[in-house]
């Protein structure tokens, strides 16, 4: 795709679309802990140039076989596993993944651009969990994500607001947050999203950043 032909929103971007990811999970190790939340929120970017939420993906996952369940993450996070709401919607890792994966790619599409790259805060735990769950469900040609660049709401936070812990951010940034549904990977994706959106739209590109901004080599990383 040319850059004549690329959307407002890939140009931003250099061929990316940012999605805001957040997970909960039963421990601290990717490899060995329990993934059992996710959401995904891709960023978008209307006819004034300003970027806003899109649609919301998210999924309660049940544990993967031989999973480590820390109990001191499972009572921060309050996710009750043997609840019969929790049971009645977690999620089979591989099927809930893929879909995820498939929507986030038709919206990546649709406008233009090439790869998702993942938008957390602290993003690489949350890469990190998400890597590892593309490896064990054997998802990485289905996968939209680049596999290790990031955009990372702490670093743009401490720059922004020169505070970087999610909830007290947001209240400096005037982003209402309810600590009572704190850890849900939904709520704190929507409220990730919400800050992120709110950095770049009251900082825009600097017009030497405007004016250079014609990168078509799609074979480099960040």
């Amino acid at each position: 795709m040319s850059d004549k032909e690329k959307s407002p929103l890939a140009k931003r971007f250099r061929g990316f679309m940012p999605v805001v990811v957040d997970v909960e999970t039963a421990g601290f190790n990717a490899q060995t802990d329990a993934l059992l939340e996710i959401a995904c929120i891709p960023i978008l970017m209307n006819e004034t140039g300003k970027l806003y939420q899109g649609e919301a993906f998210n999924a309660h996952l049940e544990p993967f076989a031989g999973a480590n369940l820390e109990q001191s993450s499972l009572e921060f996070t309050g996710i009750k596993l043997d609840s019969p709401f929790r049971k009645s919607i977690a999620q089979d890792e591989k099927q809930a993944i893929r879909k995820i994966f498939k929507a986030l790619k038709e919206i990546k599409n649709a406008h233009g651009c090439r790869q998702c790259i993942l938008v957390g805060h602290n993003a690489h735990f949350d890469l990190a969990f998400l890597n590892a769950l593309i490896a064990r469900t054997n998802s990485k040609s289905q996968s939209p994500f680049h596999a290790f660049s990031v955009l990372d709401t702490a670093s743009l936070s401490a720059l922004a607001y020169g505070h970087t812990v999610l909830a007290k951010t947001c209240k400096m940034a005037g982003i209402e947050f309810d600590n009572d549904h704190a850890h849900s990977a939904l709520y704190d994706t929507q409220k990730t999203a919400e800050l992120f959106c709110q950095i770049f739209n009251e900082l825009p590109m600097l017009p030497i950043a405007c004016e250079t901004q014609t990168d078509t080599n799609h074979d480099e990383v960040l």
